[in-house]
């Protein structure tokens, strides 16, 4: 198991970067693995995406990620949402969806084709995964979602200088734009998956999921209807649990086992 810091200029970000990787490519002569079937096919990549107020850091199982053959790309992006803010240096959805995955391309070989190429995260990172997957459908083949911050429809109401005590109204205009116009904006996955949908293009497979006792869970329960009533096929699951690492660890492993086994 090889793990990586990769330090490198991201001109998307105008600035110095880092992310984090995970490539199980190696083995010990002393403990023999027996061969499998997903040895032999190429190795595939997961982008892991981290909460609000969280950093680049894996949760997934090194054991699965063994077991099934793939790399894990972990990258920070500060509280932005996984979108491109309105300042200078903050295009942190061309950061992820892009720029990150030409670069992990060209070093390292991998995340190639959409079939290879997977992205998983929880609560911001859930929305975030979520976003990107629908913005580069031709990059992620498939999506999970654990606990989605999909805050669209309440910012949406947030005025100036009001604070809902997460963030205030300039941090979510940051990241969102024009709040009064969001839920019409790109910055909305409702709007990329409608598009996506009317335009009869593929769309990434979804596996959603949410514990019964956290806050978002209403949110969670809408984003499920409104691809129900859309018409796209997805998988969204809800189980005992909170906003939590022992929520998420659970699911993180039944998503991975859907999305590689």
């Amino acid at each position: 198991m090889a793990y990586f810091r990769i330090d490198f200029f991201s001109n998307a970000l105008r600035r110095e970067t880092s992310f984090e990787m995970f490539i199980p490519n190696d083995s010990r002569e002393d403990i023999p693995k027996e061969a499998s079937v997903y040895d032999k096919r190429k190795m595939k990549t997961l982008f892991l995406l981290h909460g609000y107020t969280g950093k680049a850091g894996n949760w997934v199982s090194q054991e699965q990620a063994q077991k099934y053959n793939f790399a894990i790309v972990m990258p920070s992006v500060e509280n932005s949402f996984y979108l491109n803010g309105l300042s200078t240096g903050h295009a942190f959805q061309t950061y992820v969806g892009e720029e990150l995955v030409e670069y992990v391309r060209k070093t390292f070989g991998l995340a190639e084709k959409a079939e290879d190429t997977y992205v998983l995260g929880l609560s911001m990172g859930g929305f975030g995964a979520l976003h990107t997957a629908f913005a580069y459908p031709q990059t992620f083949g498939k999506t999970g979602a654990m606990s989605s911050a999909l805050i669209m429809h309440e910012i949406a109401k947030m005025k100036a200088g009001e604070d809902n005590g997460v963030a205030n109204y300039e941090y979510y205009r940051e990241c969102f734009g024009d709040l009064e116009h969001v839920l019409e904006s790109d910055n909305n996955p409702e709007q990329l998956v409608r598009k996506l949908k009317n335009d009869g293009k593929k769309i990434p497979e979804i596996y959603m999921c949410c514990g019964t006792e956290d806050f978002l869970l209403e949110p969670n329960r809408a984003f499920d209807q409104y691809l129900t009533n859309l018409g796209v096929e997805h998988i969204y699951k809800e189980g005992p649990g909170i906003h939590d690492m022992k929520f998420w660890s659970e699911y993180a492993e039944k998503i991975v086992e859907w999305m590689f086994a």
